[in-house]
C-alpha cells in the first residue's frame, strides 16, 4: 500500500510539472524572416514571461553560428561572437564578458528553447518584434543565405509588378500604408498569395485579375518591410516577386466612412458607392460576385475595378456597375488612402445583387 502511494505521489507530481510548465508557456502563430526571407521552425517558437523562445538549433543555424550542446551548456560561435548559456540560469556570457537574460533557457519534450532577442542580439543582428501582427524581423550585416538567394524564382525577372504603393525601396510616413499594386497582365486571382515580412496575409487583401490591394489592420513597425506576391498568370506561367518598403512614426489617422450602399443591401447592377474620408483621400474600388471564404474577396474578369478622390471636405461618390446575374453574393472592397501619410483605411461589404 505505501509502495502504491508513493507511486501515486510520484506521478501526481509530475504531471503537475507537466501542466505547469505547459501553462507558462504559449505556442506562437508567430512569423521570422532573416534578410527578408522567411524562416520556419520546427517546434515552433513559445512565449513565456512575455519572451519569445525558438528551438536551439533552428535559430542559430539561421543566424550563421554553429552550436555545440553538452550537458546542459549552450556554446554558440558565429559572426565573430561567442555566445554561452546554461538550461535553468539567467547567468550567460558574450565574448567572456557575463550578461544576465531575463528568462532563461528551458527543455520542453524533446526541444531546448533560447531567448530569440538576446541570442540574436548577441550574435550581432538587429531584432524588430511586431506583437500586434506576430512579426519578427532579423537583420544580420551580412546578405541572405546563399541557398535562400538560388531559391528565388526566375519568373521574378518578367516584372509582373508594376505601379506599387508603397513604391519600391520607398519610405512613408505612415505605419498603417495602404499595399497596392497592379498586374502587368491578367492574372488567377484565386492563385494569389501575399506575404507581408513572412507573414500570410491574403485573407486580408482584396485580389482581382489586374491588381491587389491590401490595408493593415494594425500599425507596423518603423521598419523596412518585406512584400512577396506570388500566383499564376491567366496563362498558367507562375510568378512570385519581392519588393520593400520602409514605415515611418506617424500615427494612423485615416477614416474611412460608406454612407452607401448599406451592409449586406440589395443593390441593381449600376449602383452608387459613397462616404466620407480625409481630404483628398485616393479611393479605389473594387467589386463583383464573388465566394468568400475566411473573409478573402476574390474578383474575376469581368467584375468592378475603379478609383476616385475625396473632395477637399472628404467626400467621394462613385457609379458602379457589375455584370452579375440576379440574386448573386457580392463583394465591395473601397480603400482610402492619405495623399499625404499613404495610411490606407478600408470598408467591405457583403451585398447581394437584386
Amino acid at each position: 500500500m505505501l509502495r502504491s502511494g508513493l507511486i501515486r505521489s510520484a506521478v501526481a507530481i509530475v504531471a503537475a510539472v507537466a501542466g505547469f510548465a505547459a501553462a507558462a508557456s504559449t505556442a506562437l502563430a508567430l512569423s521570422v524572416t532573416v534578410n527578408g526571407q522567411p524562416a520556419t521552425f520546427n517546434p515552433p517558437p513559445i512565449q513565456r514571461a512575455g519572451r519569445v523562445f525558438v528551438p536551439l538549433r533552428g535559430v542559430f543555424e539561421k543566424l550563421g553560428a554553429s552550436v555545440v550542446y553538452e550537458g546542459g551548456v549552450i556554446n554558440a560561435t558565429g559572426n565573430g561572437q561567442r555566445i554561452s548559456l546554461k538550461i535553468g540560469s539567467t547567468q550567460a556570457t558574450v565574448n567572456g564578458q557575463p550578461r544576465t537574460i531575463d528568462v532563461a533557457p528551458f527543455i520542453i519534450g524533446a526541444s531546448t528553447y533560447v531567448p530569440l532577442r538576446f541570442v540574436s542580439e548577441a550574435l550581432g543582428a538587429g531584432v524588430n518584434y511586431d506583437a500586434s501582427n506576430q512579426i519578427v524581423v532579423l537583420t544580420t550585416n551580412g546578405s541572405a543565405p546563399a541557398a535562400a538567394a538560388a531559391s528565388t524564382p526566375a519568373a521574378m525577372a518578367a516584372h509582373i509588378l508594376h505601379n506599387l504603393s508603397p513604391a519600391v525601396g520607398g519610405t512613408v510616413a505612415s505605419t498603417r500604408p495602404t499595399l497596392q499594386g497592379e498586374f502587368s497582365e491578367a492574372v488567377d486571382p484565386n492563385s494569389v498569395h501575399l506575404t507581408l515580412d513572412g507573414r500570410d496575409v491574403t485573407s486580408g487583401t482584396t485580389l482581382s485579375s489586374n491588381g491587389f490591394v491590401y490595408a493593415p489592420p494594425s500599425p507596423l513597425q518603423s521598419i523596412k518591410h518585406t512584400v512577396q506576391v506570388s500566383g499564376k498568370l491567366a496563362s498558367g506561367q507562375t510568378f512570385s516577386e519581392p519588393y520593400t518598403f520602409t514605415t515611418g512614426n506617424a500615427p494612423p489617422a485615416n477614416t474611412l466612412t460608406l454612407t452607401a450602399p448599406a451592409a449586406g443591401a440589395t443593390v441593381p447592377n449600376t449602383f452608387t458607392v459613397s462616404g466620407k474620408t480625409v481630404p483628398n483621400a485616393q479611393i479605389h474600388i473594387v467589386g463583383g460576385a464573388t465566394a468568400t471564404v475566411g473573409g478573402v474577396f476574390a474578383f474575376g474578369a469581368g467584375n468592378y475595378t475603379g478609383d476616385t478622390t475625396a473632395d477637399a471636405n472628404g467626400n467621394f461618390s462613385q457609379s458602379v456597375t457589375l455584370q452579375t446575374v440576379s440574386g448573386a453574393a457580392i463583394g465591395l472592397t473601397v480603400t482610402s488612402t492619405d495623399p499625404q501619410t499613404k495610411e490606407a483605411a478600408e470598408k467591405k461589404l457583403h451585398l447581394r445583387a437584386q
